[in-house]
């Protein structure tokens, strides 16, 4: 395509880094992360070299969820610091050029916010800005909940994504409320206009404090249908089935886009459910509907997932390459993705799809040439760029989330369950806490996170894996990481190339083409990957192969790398690596990644 035809934008171009506060840096000794502590650390995200932070919810909340359940959406909670703080933060990151995305959390609120006070009192203008129903006759229905009037049941089957049913009772307003989530996040209704005035304002208001943008929790969750239906065929009853992509959402984000939004924003909305349909997606992201630059799914983060917290099943690369190939195919044309393997809510991903023993650093470093070398915006989350791993639970009195301790003890007190000790292995490798343990500054106590008692547990594996090992070994995770941000900045085929999978039904190998014709030529990537502990032979397409190819970056030191037996390799120095690809022959080390260039 011609260059001046290539539709640039700066939050395609960009990598975001996400940070959890609560376990990023302790400033005051207490023990939580704070933002006086992100300030302190921003030389660092300023040479790792990131251009947008994304930061998890730093506003006045009761904690029910860790911040997602807000109380007061223009304060900053006390645990985090002050508003001057914040103002601090956002000064400090726009000085070296990092742009600051605040998560925006507007499906539900907490149970002590203002609204949700005045709401429960019965307050007219209040009234309906949350879901209340009146119960059902506890006999005439196959449900039923632990709480509410004698004989009576929740208004419909719908559960908890955290546990339980999804109503709550009020002895105060006497009548049941949602809370998709946990009972202190009431759902807010969206049907009310003034509600969605109240978000909008508030969005407004941020953006005049000179934000770049929002994530957007759960955002596809925000229009119930009529009725509020069961589904027998849900696991949540229909809470899950009925909520996502309701039959109001773009007519809502229509609206807010037409009111806050912004294209020169970066916009990213979190998308709940097992497969997102791609007409949906395109419509979240088309400019003239609901206008989000990109959004989060949750397609690949279930593929070893069962039905329950406890519960995982195997998977195969073929399937979770299927996933990636299906969204950008369906974006291609209109839409943009979002490229990530962990966050906040999911375990680590050198634990989860790489291998977090002998071959730690170099799964760690081939999934982060995945991320960063496909179509869309790759998004770091803290201590990924380290290699940072799943944390051994021994005990449920080690865990914090709701999202495992609720469904965990009601499973085992309904008898679903023996005990945690029966289904710890899942849990341990399901569990949201594995990516909130402590970010690991440094060998010393608590991994020099603070200098009280950490939140939680740090993991004891931070006298190896942390910052100032890291950044001190050139041949670190860190310091790929820096490679691969780089790369964006130099090469307009790593952002806008066209994608061409190869060997799709391949269960490890992961191979891919990158290819932009522009102006002033054809730039082309070649990508293979080793999504395994065994040396692999790949045959590549003539096509593909090319004698022009240098070899951009790998996670090997071709000269001085160990083979898989131990042995030291001299053969496979970079000349080899590249007669290689000029042959369409490769030899893949263990969990070995390549990226080539040419251009003609």
């Amino acid at each position: 395509m011609p260059t001046e035809d290539i539709d640039r934008r700066w939050w395609k171009e960009a990598v975001v880094y996400q940070i959890y506060p609560r376990s990023f840096n302790d400033a005051d000794g207490d023990g939580i992360g704070d933002i006086p502590g992100i300030v302190e650390r921003l030389d660092y995200l300023d040479a790792l070299g990131v251009d947008v932070v994304w930061l998890c919810p730093v506003y006045d909340s009761p904690n029910a969820d860790n911040g997602y359940d807000i109380s007061d959406y223009r304060a900053i909670m006390d645990e985090f610091g002050t508003m001057a703080d914040w103002e601090t933060l956002l000064d400090g990151l726009h000085d070296r050029d990092i742009k600051l995305v605040m998560d925006l959390v507007v499906n539900h609120t907490s149970d002590e916010h203002e609204w949700f006070v005045k709401s429960r009192a019965g307050e007219d203008e209040y009234d309906d800005y949350y879901w209340w129903r009146e119960g059902r006759d506890a006999d005439a229905v196959d449900w039923s909940a632990t709480e509410g009037p004698e004989g009576e049941a929740p208004p419909n089957a719908w559960k908890s994504f955290f546990g339980g049913p999804a109503w709550a009772y009020d002895d105060e307003r006497e009548a049941w409320y949602l809370h998709l989530f946990d009972r202190k996040q009431p759902d807010l209704n969206w049907e009310n206009p003034d509600v969605r005035e109240e978000v909008f304002e508030m969005m407004e208001w941020w953006f005049e404090k000179g934000i770049d943008g929002f994530r957007m929790d759960v955002i596809n969750l925000i229009s119930k249908p009529e009725g509020l239906p069961n589904d027998p065929d849900d696991p949540f009853g229909g809470a899950m089935s009925q909520s996502t992509n309701g039959p109001r959402v773009h007519e809502y984000l229509s609206e807010m886009n037409e009111r806050v939004l912004d294209r020169e924003y970066l916009t990213v909305g979190e998308m709940l459910g097992p497969k997102m349909p791609m007409d949906h997606a395109r419509r979240y992201l088309d400019p003239d509907e609901d206008g989000l630059s990109m959004l989060f799914h949750f397609e690949h983060m279930l593929l070893d997932r069962g039905e329950d917290l406890w519960k995982r099943r195997d998977w195969d690369l073929s399937e979770l390459k299927a996933v990636f190939n299906r969204w950008d195919e369906g974006l291609k044309e209109d839409g943009w993705n979002s490229l990530y393997l962990n966050n906040h809510d999911q375990p680590r991903m050198v634990s989860r799809f790489g291998n977090d023993g002998a071959y730690r650093r170099e799964s760690a470093k081939l999934l982060a040439t995945l991320l960063h070398t496909l179509r869309g915006t790759p998004y770091i989350y803290q201590g990924e760029e380290l290699g940072m791993t799943n944390y051994p639970f021994d005990s449920l009195d080690e865990f914090r989330d709701v999202d495992t301790l609720n469904p965990l003890r009601e499973a085992v007190s309904e008898g679903e369950v023996e005990s945690f000790e029966a289904v710890k292995e899942a849990v341990r490798a399901n569990s949201r806490d594995n990516a909130r343990t402590p970010m690991q500054w440094s060998a010393e106590e608590h991994a020099g996170f603070t200098d009280g008692e950490p939140w939680i547990g740090v993991n004891p594996n931070h006298d190896e894996i942390n910052v100032e090992a890291e950044r001190a070994d050139p041949e670190s995770v860190w310091h790929y990481y820096r490679d691969l941000i780089s790369l964006r900045d130099e090469y307009d085929v790593v952002v806008y190339g066209d994608y061409e999978p190869l060997f799709p039904d391949d269960g490890t190998v992961w191979a891919y083409t990158r290819t932009l014709a522009t102006d002033a030529g054809t730039e082309r990537l070649v990508v293979a990957l080793n999504f395994s502990s065994s040396e692999v032979a790949v045959g590549l397409p003539d096509e593909v192969a090319s004698d022009d190819a240098t070899l951009l970056l790998g996670n090997y030191d071709a000269a001085s790398e160990v083979d898989a037996a131990g042995d030291t390799d001299p053969d496979l120095d970079v000349d080899t690596v590249a007669d290689e690809l000029a042959a369409g022959d490769l030899r893949l080390r263990p969990w070995e990644a390549r990226v080539y260039h040419d251009s003609t």
